[in-house]
């Protein structure tokens, strides 16, 4: 019975040598940020500084999510560092940064990142790719790598890499059959220091009452097609503005829908301006958001996707209605 961690696949010598050459570290992730995010982008920048590196953590915000709003102050939107060297995390294409783009173009820079790897990454062409599709987070990316630097994760960074795997595992609701060594790597983050009901309560707890009012509105307006198969809710930019960003929840929207019998696909779309939407894909078992939120220009896994595009909700949501119905 296999029992030891298989780390996977390979760091990338260069990579290591990047970290190992460099003074200065612009470590940057997308745009309004998600767990796996934060916790990669602060489990590395903890580790760097543990070797003797100076580090910047880089967002361009801004922290929507509830569960990531307590460390929103300790990330610098605008680096003006041009000796710096860039490492990516949970993206590969600086689009993807937002109004970063503009300070890290034309650095030294590396990826690291779990997602397909949609558009690459443009620059000086000094770029470095750490991309594996298969690993469950972008977190356990950074627990190989500080491995393959033959140091081990203090508790700190334990603590930050576990909230990015329970993030993007759905506190583990996501795992299958073939998940097993995820467990292992959550272990070696137990045994590291890290502790799952304190986890817990950060990803779960802690909702504002508007949530709780917002969940309602966009639960009261889910639209059923293809027998059932895909439902669909929106959420209009003056119920942003009534509720406010804090009031999104969108994981409790996901699982709630993902329970009803029968539906395979859930999608949220958001007006966030008057020509722009966000939408968010979920999928339960066999339907591959990832390639549909693509065709959209978005990206993302399996079971989880996301992207922006012009057009107001009524449009969108015909589109999307159309996209579904080559594979429902």
């Amino acid at each position: 019975m296999k029992s030891a961690i298989s780390w996977g696949p390979e760091v990338p010598p260069n990579l290591l040598d990047f970290i190992r050459e460099g003074k200065k570290f612009l470590v940057a992730g997308h745009k309004e940020p998600d767990g796996d995010c934060v916790g990669s982008q602060l489990g590395l920048a903890s580790f760097l500084k543990r070797i003797g590196k100076e580090v910047i953590l880089c967002s361009a915000g801004p922290f929507k999510r509830s569960e990531v709003k307590s460390y929103a102050h300790l990330f610098c939107a605008s680096p003006k560092d041009k000796d710096a060297r860039v490492i990516v995390v949970d993206c590969t294409g600086l689009d993807r940064t937002g109004d970063l783009e503009q300070y890290l173009n034309g650095l030294p820079t590396a990826v690291i990142d779990h997602h397909r790897r949609g558009e690459v990454i443009k620059s000086s062409g000094s770029e470095l790719f750490y991309i594996d599709i298969k690993a469950p987070s972008t977190t356990v990316m950074i627990m190989r790598l500080i491995k393959a630097m033959n140091m081990e994760m203090n508790k700190e960074e334990a603590e930050y890499l576990f909230f990015g795997l329970c993030t993007d595992t759905g506190f583990f609701r996501h795992v299958d059959a073939e998940g097993a060594e995820i467990f292992e790597f959550a272990a070696a983050l137990i045994y590291a220091g890290a502790n799952p009901k304190d986890t817990y309560e950060k990803m779960y707890g802690g909702k504002s009452l508007n949530s709780r009012r917002l969940l309602g509105r966009v639960l009261s307006k889910v639209e059923s097609f293809y027998d059932g198969k895909l439902v669909i809710s929106s959420e209009e930019h003056e119920e942003t503005d009534r509720f406010g960003l804090e009031g999104r929840d969108s994981d409790s929207f996901y699982q709630l829908l993902q329970t009803v019998q029968g539906v395979e696909a859930v999608v949220i779309i958001r007006q966030d301006v008057s020509d722009k939407c966000t939408i968010g894909f979920r999928s339960r078992s066999w339907l591959d958001v990832g390639k549909i939120a693509e065709s959209f220009g978005g990206g993302g896994h399996m079971h989880a996707a996301g992207c922006s595009i012009t057009g107001t909700i009524p449009e969108i949501r015909s589109k999307i209605i159309e996209v579904f119905g080559d594979v429902f």
